[in-house]
């Protein structure tokens, strides 16, 4: 068995919030960041709803550094920076050899991409950005919080398309574990609410249709009446330690990446499989040294899409057996959207928040139960005051990588 990974500082730029009380008081209130987007050329879009983060880059960074920055990075470089000023980790007194960067990243700086891609054939202009390319690519994100805190230890990008920064942690851990760094700042960004990438996923008809009523209740994972998903933005990301390191330094430890599951599906680059799924759930647990009674909350990977809430219910069946009907289940896209590359960063941040803070969040919008779906969603509202050993996060991709990331607490672990 490898080193123990701590994890010491979380941080986020969310749709449902900017900072991580925020966020798990707005999951836990019910509300819902899904809205109409307001972003260019909308009225060519048939769903123009989406789960925007409110942030605007010019306030924190300078204009030069603007140019160079696209949004995905941008959102990365604060979330990054909230997670590190959360761990108290002053890098400087350092081996900064021994600290490194892991980022899951599915598009990259389609911002930056789709707006020069316009210009070129939409309007015929042979102007283009110097910096385009290295705003645009996939590990922009993770080079600039490197140099941002001068980590010379590996700097790494993941694009595993929804899994990506599940993937992000869950590599970033076994490095830990292997005892090839002492720190990692581990997460995912993602920003793709641009109009090309929203007509592009809309022409593979996943995305949800609009509610008549209330676009906030667009996203119905597990429920009857599902449309399919809502694409969000932005970032979230951890600090993970070496367990005696951060002990060492007086850390205060919040919960432990214990666990960690990979798979692949083969059988078809959209469509997932329960048996993939419940192999990566089961090595998570394997990775845990856990058995299925220890799990007291799964986070669903739930995108609310046909196809994948059905197998995803019968992969937890598969690993739980009868236990997974007592195991409370929920789909926070139901109120965040489905942020892509970042999506399992996201995810698993607020399992441990959830976890820290005795809460579960709950699923909205399920009022029309699908007898496929017929495990404890969390429908009725947030349950609280509910005491978590252990929590998994879900994480599955179209092209078939399966990603299971498994938090326990801390509790009687803290420095004196």
């Amino acid at each position: 068995m490898g080193r123990r990974v701590a994890i010491t500082g979380l941080g986020v730029l969310s749709p449902l919030g900017n900072d991580v009380d925020e966020l798990l008081s707005q999951l836990t209130a019910g509300k819902s960041a899904i809205q109409r987007l307001d972003v260019p050329r909308n009225e060519r879009l048939r769903t123009p709803i989406g789960a925007p983060v409110v942030f605007d880059g010019a306030a924190h960074f300078d204009a030069a550094r603007c140019r160079m920055l696209d949004r995905v990075s941008q959102l990365a470089l604060m979330a990054a920076g909230q997670a590190v000023r959360h761990a108290g980790v002053d890098f400087a007194s350092e081996l900064r050899s021994r600290c490194g960067v892991s980022v899951g990243c599915s598009m990259g700086g389609v911002t930056t991409t789709d707006e020069a891609y316009f210009n070129v054939y939409g309007e015929g202009s042979d102007r283009v950005q110097p910096f385009n390319i290295l705003a645009g690519m996939n590990n922009a994100p993770a080079s600039w919080i490197g140099i941002e805190y001068g980590l010379t230890g590996p700097n790494l990008t993941y694009s595993t398309a929804c899994s990506s920064s599940a993937v992000a942690l869950g590599e970033a851990a076994r490095r830990v574990q292997s005892g090839d760094v002492d720190v990692m700042v581990a997460g995912g960004a993602e920003a793709p609410l641009t109009f090309g990438v929203l007509r592009a996923w809309e022409a593979m008809r996943t995305l949800a249709a609009a509610d008549a009523v209330d676009p906030g209740a667009s996203c119905r994972p597990f429920s009857k009446n599902r449309t399919g998903l809502v694409i969000g933005e932005g970032a979230a990301f951890v600090v993970l330690e070496e367990w005696q390191h951060a002990l060492a330094r007086g850390a205060r430890i919040h919960a432990e990446l214990s666990g960690y599951g990979l798979t692949s599906d083969v059988a078809h680059i959209t469509r997932p499989t329960a048996p993939g799924q419940a192999d990566a759930m089961r090595a998570a647990l394997r990775s845990a040294a856990l058995s299925a009674e220890d799990i007291d909350y799964i986070n669903a990977h739930g995108t609310a899409t046909v196809q994948n809430d059905a197998v995803e219910t019968a992969a937890i069946k598969e690993v739980f057996g009868a236990r997974a009907y007592s195991i409370p289940v929920s789909s926070t896209k139901s109120m965040h959207g489905h942020l892509l590359g970042a999506a399992g960063a996201l995810e698993f941040v607020i399992s441990v928040a959830c976890l820290t803070r005795e809460v579960i969040p709950p699923t909205l919008h399920l009022n029309a139960p699908d007898p496929a779906c017929d495990l404890d969603y969390v429908a009725e509202g947030a349950r609280t005051g509910t005491p978590l050993r252990a929590v998994m996060s879900n994480s599955f991709a179209f092209g078939g990588t399966n990603a299971v990331l498994i938090a326990k607490t801390a509790a009687g672990t803290q420095p004196g």
